[in-house]
């Protein structure tokens, strides 16, 4: 795979003149008094060449997770589509369709829009965005969006508390179109993340006014409200096995909230969610410490992080919840390090893995809904898994995209857009990966057939078996180095019952 870094300051301010033409993050200009620009691609020794294009320069590394024999050919191809997304205006979220493949995003615009991804046939082009409709019905920002399970109904959240579900229905012209469903109304303030029940019955939606809404997608209506976080709500999953609902606040908090129905009580209802974990602090005690030496820390960034966004999501099989937003302090360092946790879904008492610090807070995260056969390359892994789980992690200004197979990232993507990133999205088949940003415009990325492995397919005795096993465990034996760091490198006790006492409202804060 390849690292991508910084080229945009060779891009010419006029950027509406440019659109992706060659593959590799490359681009064309459209007027002939524009000078091109040379692309270079710089392999590590291990398969070391240059390769010159038309179109901009930008340096290329094979990482060391990912040094191998490879075909130049073969390596994903995509960039920074170079149209008119949303008027220039902010691009906040983005989802795939499950059926069709078709690309929503939503912007600062008020608009939701439709597009179909084109590949080139001749493999030679980057993917192509075309246009096919708006769905206008917002008066504000729309800030996330996702399609429902069954591809039925589209969820769009925006500011003001706007919650909107549109529904797929045929026109008079035996046509489909997207039409509004229903308003479900009742968030006061602006609406940054939702997410679907695995069954599409239920969705949760998380807002500024410090609150998760369970809302029952047939009735339209609440059914449960989540109100203990103390600040904005800025990001909301939902575990694919239905027994968890997990947010990410900026009060610096992620609570898992455990369905535990009531059947004695009257009305009883098959969802009952209630506050079983809050992770907020970490226990670190670091190399020649005694237990009674060991400071706790904040394991998430505060109101202060630069971004409204903090997307947090579950691995397809349930195995683990990665989270978003972290920081590490170490006593040896004065500075924090950015991080996001994997926690397992058996063991919410300490994170099972830490990522790589990165240079920037890391704002989303998103699992490609496929699995992968095992390839047997790499022994130096984290998870014992009998399947490969590949995710991507996008900090403010990069995009890494790591497996279970791997310790470090096998690709890493640098300088593709100009403001903070602010979702992620894949299509059902992993052909594309795509993310969007504030300065208007969006990245496509594609993979070649099997590029990401073979598809892993349980057996029919033994599916329902492992899926619902977990079967990480953690190698712990070079817990020296940041990017292989685990809760028993560095002995960590997290805060994992919910504080009775009385809440205390945190006042907002602008940020800049």
């Amino acid at each position: 795979m390849l690292y991508f870094s910084d080229f945009r300051k060779l891009i010419p301010k006029n950027r509406e003149n440019f659109v992706g033409t060659k593959s590799h993050l490359l681009a064309q200009s459209l007027s002939p008094s524009l000078p091109l620009l040379s692309f270079s691609a710089h392999l590590l020794p291990s398969a070391q060449k240059e390769i010159s294009f038309s179109s901009f320069h930008i340096s290329a590394h094979l990482l060391p997770s990912a040094q191998k024999e490879i075909s130049f050919s073969s390596i994903m191809k995509g960039g920074t589509v170079q149209i008119n997304w949303h008027d220039t205006q902010p691009v906040l979220t983005l989802d795939f369709h499950p059926k069709s493949g078709f690309l929503a995003t939503g912007g600062n615009d008020h608009d939701i829009k439709i597009w179909i991804i084109v590949s080139d046939k001749f493999e030679k082009n980057l993917p192509t965005a075309s246009y096919q409709n708006s769905l206008s019905y917002h008066s504000s920002a729309v800030n996330t969006l996702r399609f429902s399970p069954s591809g039925e109904y589209l969820a769009s959240g925006a500011d003001g508390g706007e919650l909107i579900l549109w529904k797929l229905q045929s026109t008079s012209e035996g046509q489909s179109a997207w039409k509004v469903h229903k308003s479900l109304l009742f968030h006061r303030k602006d609406v940054l993340d939702l997410q679907w029940s695995p069954d599409g019955s239920f969705l949760v939606s998380g807002s500024i006014d410090n609150s998760c809404i369970i809302w029952d997608i047939s009735k339209g209506s609440v059914h449960q409200i989540l109100d203990a976080h103390l600040h904005y709500v800025q990001g909301v999953t939902w575990d694919p096995l239905g027994q968890y609902v997990a947010s990410l606040s900026s009060d610096r908090t992620c609570r898992i909230y455990a369905n535990k129905p009531q059947p004695k009580s009257k009305g009883f209802d098959k969802l009952n969610f209630v506050c079983q974990h809050v992770l907020t602090k970490a226990e670190t005690l670091n190399a020649g410490e005694s237990k009674g030496q060991a400071s706790k820390n904040h394991m998430f960034h505060d109101e202060t992080l630069p971004s409204f966004f903090r997307r947090l999501s579950w691995s397809p099989d349930g195995s683990f919840l990665l989270i978003p937003a972290g920081i590490c302090r170490y006593s040896s360092a004065p500075e924090v390090v950015n991080t996001a946790y994997i926690y397992s879904r058996r063991d919410f008492s300490r994170p099972a893995i830490q990522l790589p610090g990165a240079s920037k807070a890391i704002v989303a995260v998103r699992f490609c809904p496929i699995l992968f056969t095992l390839s047997g390359s790499n022994s130096a892994t984290l998870f014992k898994l009998p399947y490969r789980i590949i995710f991507a992690v996008a900090t403010l200004n990069s995009l890494c995209i790591y497996d279970t197979e791997s310790v470090a990232p096998i690709a890493l993507f640098a300088g593709l857009h100009y403001a903070a990133i602010t979702d992620i999205a894949w299509s059902m088949d992993a052909k594309y990966l795509a993310l969007t940003s504030r300065d208007g415009y969006c990245t496509i990325i594609e993979f070649e057939t099997d590029e990401l492995g073979k598809p892993y397919t349980f057996s029919e005795e033994k599916k329902g078996e492992e899926i619902m096993t977990d079967h990480m465990e953690i190698d712990n034996t070079d817990g020296g180095k940041l990017e292989r760091a685990s809760v028993d490198d560095k002995k960590v006790a997290v805060k994992t019952s919910d504080n009775k006492s009385a809440k205390k409202r945190i006042t907002p804060v602008a940020i800049n």
